[in-house]
C-alpha cells in the first residue's frame, strides 16, 4: 500500500471521527423564576461552558398554579424527547408531561396523577425522568410529603418528604406508585445515574433544615434497594442536582440558590469529589433542570428559531 493512499485513509478516518464527535451537544433544561414563562434551554459543546438559547419553548398550561419548575428530559432510541416538570408548589397530585421530536413543537400537555390515591398529599415536587434501557421503560422519581406517614424528625409534618416512583412505557398506562427511598430524613431532588449493568447511583438532597445539601446512595437496580445515604459532598443550601459524563468524569451540577449561582463537582467514583465551580460558566438566572445529549441538528434548529 503506497504512502499517499495511507495518508488519505488516515485523513478520511480523522474527519469521520471528528464528524461523529460533533454530532451531539449537551443540553440543559431550564426555567427562570417565577417559573410561569416556561421551558428554556442552555447548550454546551464541552459540558462545562454554557450558553443560553433565547426564548421559551413550552408554556405551562396545566396544574393549579400553571408553573414549570424542575424540567427533566430524556431522549429515547426512537428520537422522541420526553419532558416532565413540577406544575405547582402545593395542591397538585401529579406532574406535567409532554413530548417532542424537535424541542420546538410539543404534544398536548397532560397531568400524570401519581398521588391521586392519597388526597392528603401536600405536593409532587421535582419529577426526574430516567429511561431504563434494559426494561425499555421510563421511571419517574419525585418527592412528596404525605403528612404523618413517616416520623417527623426535625421537619414539620407538611415538609417531611420522601422519594416515590412510577414506571411507564408510554405515559398513558402508568404503574402504581411505590416508595423508592426513605433515608430517615426529608429528601427531595433525586437523580439516578446508570454506570453499568447492576451499578446505579442516586444523587439526592437532604432537605432537613440543618443540612439542605447533597448526598449519594448506591444500588444494583434503579428501583432499589439503595444504600444508606453518604455524608454530604456539597455546602448547605443547594438543590436540583443533575449529572453528566464528560470523558471519564461525571460532572454533578447543582443550584446554589442562596448565592444565586451554579455550582459543580467532578467525580469518577461518587465517593471522592473535586470542586469545579470556579471552572464552569452558566448564564445568570438559570434555574435547575437536567442535562442530556441532543443531536447537533436539533440544537441548530433551536438556535435558528430562537426568539
Amino acid at each position: 500500500m503506497n504512502k499517499p493512499f495511507i495518508l488519505w485513509i488516515t485523513f478520511f478516518l480523522f474527519m469521520f471521527v471528528s464528524c461523529k464527535q460533533e454530532k451531539d451537544y449537551y443540553v440543559f433544561t431550564s426555567f427562570h423564576e417565577p417559573a410561569t414563562d416556561g421551558l428554556r434551554f442552555l447548550y454546551s459543546a464541552d459540558g462545562v461552558h454554557w450558553d443560553s438559547i433565547a426564548g421559551t419553548w413550552l408554556k405551562p398550561e396545566i396544574g393549579k398554579q400553571q408553573i414549570m419548575r424542575d424540567p427533566s428530559m430524556v431522549q429515547t432510541p426512537d428520537g422522541t424527547f420526553h419532558l416532565v416538570w413540577t406544575t405547582s408548589w402545593k395542591g397538585d397530585l401529579g406532574f406535567g408531561y409532554a413530548s417532542s421530536k424537535d424541542l420546538i413543537h410539543w404534544s398536548e400537555q397532560k397531568m400524570i396523577p401519581v398521588m391521586a390515591h392519597d388526597t392528603t398529599t401536600v405536593n409532587v415536587w421535582a419529577p426526574e425522568i430516567f429511561y431504563d434501557d434494559e426494561q425499555q421503560q421510563f421511571m419517574v422519581v419525585w418527592a412528596s410529603c404525605v403528612p404523618n406517614r413517616f416520623p417527623r424528625g426535625v421537619e414539620e409534618v407538611k415538609n417531611n418528604h420522601r422519594l416515590y416512583y412510577i414506571t411507564t412505557k408510554d405515559f398513558n398506562t402508568v404503574s402504581e406508585t411505590k416508595l423508592l427511598y426513605d433515608p430517615g430524613f426529608s429528601s427531595i431532588d433525586a437523580v439516578i445515574v446508570k454506570r453499568a449493568a447492576k451499578d446505579y447511583v442516586m444523587v439526592l438532597k437532604d432537605n432537613t433544615r440543618a443540612n439542605r445539601n447533597l448526598k449519594i446512595a448506591f444500588a444494583s437496580s434503579p428501583y432499589g434497594p439503595y444504600s444508606e445515604a453518604s455524608a454530604a459532598f456539597t455546602e448547605p443550601f443547594v438543590e436540583g442536582p443533575t449529572v453528566e459524563k464528560v470523558g471519564d468524569d461525571y460532572m454533578i451540577y447543582f443550584d446554589v440558590y442562596k448565592k444565586k449561582i451554579y455550582g459543580a463537582v467532578k467525580t469518577r467514583d461518587f465517593i471522592h469529589f473535586t470542586n469545579e465551580t470556579a471552572h464552569i460558566s452558566v448564564p445568570q438566572g438559570h434555574k435547575h433542570g437536567t442535562i442530556c445529549k441532543v443531536p447537533k441538528a436539533i440544537v441548530d434548529g433551536l438556535i435558528k428559531n430562537q426568539k
